[in-house]
């Protein structure tokens, strides 16, 4: 917890008020370090895990020297461009810049594909302050002659491990060309490996750096189970799950991972078949689609969201209750970042992964990557033991609590356990919890 608070941060006073009106007063420790460092003119690396408040970190520096430092903009320039890795999350820093930004004169766009491009060339038409792009379709609106870079003087690569893993770094070398030198840039990362320190020595002059690592780390946060269960069965069990949400006064919203497209799109269609109001979003879904259907999810009208990892980065919502890992990734660090969509800005979160007998091998390889074993659910009626046999695990912690009389710690307050009846709750549509704010500027 920063012991300093956004009064005491030499901003102007419309972002001082657009943060009041947002309830927002403690920084996050990524945000009291950046953003002083920012406001003094020097580059930064800035490596934290997600969920932690970077987009305000970097944020709020640039809509600072904006409004000091008002400037005539001519065709197609940009004072500031933050490149991003995904749609989903330039749309999310966008609407960040849009709550910090609220009381200051300031034009802005968004650039990204799976769109038409039309409305982006008319924003850009008149010039912008704060550009927010993709590497993809940056480049082919570059090639057209509607975004001038010369004039950039604020450059954000924000998750730079993702960019890497995805091949954008050299459409990123190429943008970089056209901005002048003397910029200043910030660059995050939720790791920083070889290949995120490489890029950084082109990109950062005399860089600060600050890694924050937090007093428990973001899976430590997470209460984590696995239950062992055969594919055929994994359906009733996650309707079970599902209906342990409590009633339905409250607001609550749960991600579901799935491996592939087309399954994500079948498990959408049978949750919606047996009451439980879904949407689903992977790849091939069109951009107006998968906005529809977070904005859905942003706001409760559907309170579960069924993904492919395209969802794992870049979506910021409120108070997740629930991951479900309905397939286990087959990558180990796309688990951490599947359960980090919850326990967001220090908050404490629940994740559940569903493991066949096939997949006790990667259920070991998330294992080793975050150094711990996941605690299993034995106490369900859809436990298989011949899976769990293939696996090393002990149990540990019984469904819902201490043993079949449902005591201890539960996932969703009160609810029967599965140890007495030996058959699932008939399910039922998903129940909402309400949650307090924290009272941070999480880079929503």
């Amino acid at each position: 917890m920063s012991s300093i608070t956004f009064a005491d941060l030499p901003l102007a006073e419309p972002i001082q008020r657009a943060l009041r009106e947002e309830k927002y007063t403690v920084p996050t420790p990524i945000q009291a370090q950046a953003i002083p460092a920012q406001l003094e003119g020097r580059d930064i690396i800035g490596c934290a895990q997600t969920g932690t408040g970077k987009t305000a970190a970097f944020a709020l520096p640039i809509l600072n020297h904006i409004a000091a430092n008002p400037k005539g903009l001519r065709r197609g320039m940009a004072r500031t461009l933050v490149l991003t890795p995904t749609r989903e999350l330039a749309v999310q820093v966008g609407k960040s810049f849009n709550t910090y930004g609220r009381n200051i004169r300031l034009r802005h766009a968004l650039v990204y594909g799976g769109v038409s491009q039309h409305p982006q060339t008319r924003a850009l038409a008149r010039g912008v302050d704060i550009l927010v792009a993709t590497p993809g379709r940056l480049l082919d609106l570059m090639d057209q002659g509607h975004i001038d870079l010369s004039g950039v003087e604020f450059l954000v690569l924000d998750e730079v491990d993702r960019m890497l893993d995805m091949g954008f770094v050299h459409d990123v070398r190429r943008i970089a060309k056209e901005m002048p030198g003397h910029r200043k840039t910030a660059l995050f990362s939720a790791t920083l490996s070889r290949d995120v320190e490489r890029i950084a020595k082109d990109f950062v002059e005399d860089p600060v750096r600050i890694t924050v690592t937090p007093d428990k780390p973001v899976v430590e946060n997470i209460l984590q189970e696995v239950c062992f269960v055969k594919q055929e069965n994994k359906m009733p069990l996650l309707q079970a799950y599902l209906r342990g949400q409590g009633d339905r006064s409250g607001h609550h919203s749960t991600i579901i991972f799935c491996r592939t497209k087309y399954g994500t799109e079948k498990l959408s269609k049978q949750l919606n078949k047996h009451g439980f109001r879904s949407d689903a979003i992977h790849g091939d879904k069109s951009q107006g689609a998968r906005q529809r259907a977070l904005d859905g999810f942003r706001s409760g009208k559907v309170p579960i969201l069924v993904a492919t990892d395209v969802a794992a980065r870049g979506i910021d919502v409120r108070s997740i209750s629930l991951v479900v890992n309905f397939d286990l990734p087959e990558m180990a660090d796309s688990y951490v970042h599947r359960i980090g969509r919850t326990a967001r800005a220090e908050a404490e979160g629940n994740a559940v992964s569903f493991c066949t007998g096939n997949d006790v091998g990667l259920l070991a390889q998330i294992e080793k990557y975050i150094g711990k074993k996941i605690e299993v659910d034995v106490n369900h009626p859809f436990h298989d033991p011949q899976a769990a046999d293939r696996s090393t695990h002990h149990s540990k912690r019984p469904f819902g609590g201490g043993g079949g009389q449902g005591g201890g710690k539960k996932f969703f307050g009160k609810r029967k356990p599965f140890g007495r009846s030996g058959r699932h709750p008939a399910p039922r549509g998903g129940g909402h919890f309400k949650h307090k704010s924290r009272g941070r500027a999480s880079g929503r």
